[in-house]
């Protein structure tokens, strides 16, 4: 294949076109930058496709796309091509193909006696899903546990939960069906390297459950919250067409070892369940699950996270920012991505970033409030909203104790929860910032603007829950409150009215990633549990869906290696 970097086409906002028209122009420009005939491509695939908005207004599509040429029979009538093009943006390319029996160095059939083996997998989000469906698509029948509902009853709950207050500690935002991710942006970004081709492999999954083929190029793909959740339940009913099992509604409390100390038996809603294998995908949020581990003395560590608020703008004010237009039709609604570093040496930076989104109540126990993001396939609300987090580590949680993160957590939700009486609190930046630096100690930088940018008459909060307006500032503790104060002043001089004193900051935001890693063997297995997998996000290996997918395949490897050369 040749690779063809950097075709540029000049983005009016106005030019729509259909992927066939969008290929077939593309394939004009790399005939011509490879001085061939349109006639003599025999395939074009486009591999990825950014937006380079650095001399807006006017914006240009950048596209990176591999092409196969009819007579380029052997590789090197293509490195004759690519010599004769003389562009350094045009080089020979070799498609790494991800193939399940070789990346877990398997030679031939999954023999019927590993593919017999007893495979539980705790949880059914990105990674639990992932792993189980790798699993059950190379011959062996893994029982996926999940403490929530199923995709559509947990939709009812959620909603009914955003509409009355009335919590559902099993079903809601964290746990169901798919995992915290399905009442999310659905972003597929990952700054883990594909040189594996797992992640690639994660997203044509996406697509043949129902993603559009978009997300194999697009530089940020992304689903929508209602998309995902059609694309987990095609996933579980192919899942279970290949012999796998679900079992919803059915928490594991408990993780038995025989003498040896490996894995025998889970125990799920009182049951004891044999099993040969125990995947722990179980989420960034299952601290009940944590609790169990500490008590089995399963190894684990204190891990930073970060903690913060959700910001929420006007959506035609970003778009101004990154594009100089208010109302792209050709392009996506802006996104952003900030990032500084405070006097006091704590990073400050956006976190799942929803364009056209929601502020939801994200929480999972009584008496404590969390808030998260969430968009639509059609990111078509009036408001943009990010989390701003700022970042914190074991010497902030005030305890040695191994889930000394999770209390933190929990302080912190208590907090909010007693400040919006169950609902989500809401301040606007101004009243925030006069609270927590009112001679101006906590700004970065002194600016005076001379039309200072004010949208209180338009930017209403846009939320799945009930909000109230409320002292926000009391959550945190002032020193982060200060943090969050000089990052939005910062970031204020990177998007004009990002700190305007009308933002609207809602709190809080605690669930950004686990708050401990379950320690794992460079063969995934847990340091001191045999046949115990920790995966995901959960258990400190992931960041988003894609990662923890990823991490889910890269399991699934693991797992059939150990059982085909213990079992053969």
């Amino acid at each position: 294949m040749i690779r063809i970097n950097q075709i540029k086409i000049l983005n009016d906002g106005n030019n729509i076109r259909s992927h066939n028209e969008l290929c077939n122009v593309l394939k004009k420009k790399a005939a011509k930058l490879l001085r061939i005939t349109e006639n003599d491509i025999e395939d074009l695939v486009i591999m990825r496709q950014s937006i380079d908005a650095r001399k807006k207004p006017q914006i240009v599509d950048v596209f990176m796309v591999d092409v196969s040429v009819k007579r380029a029979l052997d590789i090197k009538s293509e490195e004759k091509i690519v010599s004769r093009s003389k562009d350094k943006g045009i080089s020979v390319v070799t498609h790494v193909i991800y193939n399940f029996l070789e990346k877990a160095g398997i030679g031939g059939e999954i023999p019927s006696s590993a593919a017999g083996a007893k495979i539980a997998v705790i949880g059914s989000g990105p990674a639990g899903l992932f792993c189980a469906y790798m699993l059950a698509s190379n011959g062996f029948k893994p029982v996926v546990f999940e403490r929530g509902a199923d995709v559509d009853k947990r939709q009812e709950i959620v909603e009914k939960f955003w509409e009355t207050g009335k919590l559902d500690t099993r079903t809601n935002v964290q746990f169901g069906e798919g995992g915290a991710g399905t009442f999310s942006d659905g972003k597929l970004n990952t700054m883990v390297k594909d040189k594996d081709g797992r992640g690639r492999k994660a997203l044509s999954l996406f697509t043949t459950f129902g993603a559009d083929s978009k997300i194999m190029y697009d530089a940020k793909p992304h689903i929508g919250t209602d998309v995902l959740r059609n694309v987990v339940k095609n996933m579980r009913n192919e899942i279970v067409s290949l012999g796998g099992e679900f079992r919803f509604e059915t928490q594991v409390t408990d993780i038995l070892t025989d003498e040896s100390g490996a894995v025998k038996a889970v125990v799920a809603n009182g049951e004891e369940i044999p099993f040969d294998v125990a995947v722990l995908a179980i989420g960034h949020s299952a601290r009940d699950t944590f609790s169990m581990l500490k008590y089995r003395k399963v190894s684990m560590q204190k891990k930073p996270f970060a903690v913060g608020f959700r910001v929420e703008h006007p959506q035609k004010l970003i778009n101004l920012s990154q594009y100089g237009i208010e109302e792209p039709k050709s392009l996506p609604v802006a996104s952003y991505k900030l990032v500084m570093n405070t006097k006091e040496g704590r990073g400050v930076y956006s976190f799942c970033m929803c364009p056209g989104g929601y502020v939801v109540n994200a929480s999972s126990e009584e008496g404590r409030l969390a808030v998260n993001g969430m968009s639509y396939s059609k990111r078509d609300s009036e408001n943009a909203n990010s989390a701003i987090i700022i970042t914190v580590d074991p010497k902030d949680f005030g305890s040695d104790d191994i889930l000394a993160g999770v209390e933190f957590q929990r302080r912190l939700e208590e907090k909010a929860y007693e400040i919006g009486k169950g609902k989500i609190p809401v301040e606007y930046y101004e009243d925030f910032k006069k609270a927590v630096a009112p001679d101006g100690d906590g700004s970065h930088e002194e600016k005076n603007l001379k039309e200072p940018v004010r949208f209180r008459d338009v930017c209403k909060p846009c939320m799945k829950g009930v909000y109230t307006f409320s002292n926000v500032h009391e959550i945190l503790p002032d020193d982060l409150n200060k943090s969050f104060v000089e990052g939005m002043e910062k970031f204020g001089t990177m998007i004009k009215g990002y700190d305007s004193p009308d933002a609207l900051i809602a709190g809080v935001e605690t669930r950004t990633s686990s708050p401990v890693r379950i320690n794992r063997t460079e063969n995934g297995e847990s340091e001191n549990i045999k046949g115990l997998y920790p995966c995901g996000e959960g258990a400190g290996y992931a960041g988003g869906i894609m990662s923890a997918a990823m991490d889910g395949i890269k399991i699934a490897e693991f797992i059939a290696k150990k059982l085909v050369e213990t079992l053969r």
